[in-house]
């Protein structure tokens, strides 16, 4: 008796607990309904039970939207959302890393650590000067006022002091390599700082940023080899910067209209509708820089092969390019990640096969004095 009185009093309670819940809750719950969410008696979709929690994802994107809400605004700052950048200033201190590398032997694998480390913290120094500067524009360009400083996410003292902390761990990685090194790379900070200035005082910011974003080309091959070797990093060099004046001249076709609606300049806007001849010197004044590398630093066949697919890939994106389609430019501009990979692969397989022919080489000499 006692426990079927106990039994129909939870009954009972529990019965009223749930009218008086449902009850209180009408308001919001048909409101719910409205919207399309479903009631309590509504069948639940089989991938939406539970709390919804944010989905991890291992794209640049992906890992910054699923990071703790009060850095990621400074994560999207670096612009580690969009590590293209990153890549496009990487990929020259590979090439030089590579062709300094012995015959035979891959390239220095602590040194392309260091210079991937580097990459991203002075990738992410440079955007975040870039936008420091360019916080008033930002806001009037439709692309870019989402950027942190321009949506007021972050504060202009905030955002040195976030610079303070990238350039003390850029330095420190710095400090790993030899004295000349050190001195070559503190030099390349006055063109990281001044840079975004030149959109506003001349047509050609992209030669600017070809200068800054290909010093990797003189660093990394004094890092391995203790000094620059003229002969091969300055075409190396000037090899980067016409690759820099073709993949961020198709970048600035995306904002041609917002940047002469409020004075900024480019050399998208110098070219107009005459972009792919341009586009075309520019290319081919890459791959004459790269062929005389090729023959100054003593590479092979496949240096040369990965060259003409350098061509083919440069030769297809600025044929294929519409300048008037924003999304269009972004893939070709993309795409430019590719090109520098090839180069580096076949950079690597030319020294492999430097050791190959040194090899023969040899035994030809030995047979001749037998």
């Amino acid at each position: 008796m006692l426990g079927a009185g106990g039994a129909g009093f939870a009954r009972c309670l529990r019965a009223r607990t749930q009218a008086w819940l449902w009850g209180s809750r009408g308001g919001s719950l048909a409101l719910a309904r409205s919207a399309g969410a479903p009631g309590p008696g509504d069948p639940q979709p089989s991938g939406e039970r539970g709390p919804r929690v944010r989905q991890f994802s291992l794209s640049a994107a992906g890992v910054v939207e699923s990071a703790p809400r009060p850095l990621q605004p400074y994560l999207r700052l670096m612009r580690l959302d969009k590590p293209i950048g990153t890549w496009l200033l990487y990929l020259p201190c590979t090439w030089s890393i590579g062709l300094a590398s012995e015959p035979g032997c891959f390239p220095d694998w602590y040194m392309l650590s260091l210079f991937g480390a580097g990459a991203i913290l002075m990738r992410g120094a440079g955007c975040t000067i870039n936008d420091m500067w360019d916080r008033d524009y930002d806001k009037k360009v439709t692309r870019t006022a989402s950027r942190p400083i321009a949506a007021g996410d972050i504060s202009v003292f905030q955002s040195i002091v976030f610079l303070g902390v990238q350039l003390t761990l850029a330095l420190s990685i710095l400090l790993c390599l030899n004295y000349y090194s050190i001195a070559l790379g503190a030099a390349s900070l006055l063109l990281v700082i001044t840079y975004p200035l030149m959109k506003r005082i001349t047509y050609w910011p992209q030669l600017a940023l070809g200068f800054t974003f290909n010093w990797g080309a003189l660093l990394g091959w004094s890092a391995v080899k203790g000094s620059c070797d003229p002969s091969v990093c300055l075409p190396l060099y000037f090899s980067g910067i016409m690759w820099t004046l073709i993949y961020d001249t198709i970048y600035a076709y995306q904002d041609t209209r917002d940047d002469a609606l409020i004075g900024l300049k480019s050399t998208a806007l110098r070219f107009r509708e005459n972009a792919k001849q341009w586009l075309s010197g520019f290319s081919a004044a890459m791959l004459g820089a790269l062929s005389l590398v090729g023959v100054t630093a003593g590479q092979t066949m496949p240096y040369y092969v990965a060259l003409a697919a350098v061509g083919a890939h440069l030769t297809h994106q600025i044929y294929a390019l519409d300048i008037h389609r924003p999304e269009d430019c972004w893939d070709k501009f993309t795409s430019n990640r590719t090109v520098g990979l090839i180069l580096f692969l076949g950079i690597i397989l030319g020294n492999l096969w430097r050791e190959k022919k040194t090899d023969e080489t040899k035994k030809n000499i030995d047979r001749v004095e037998n």
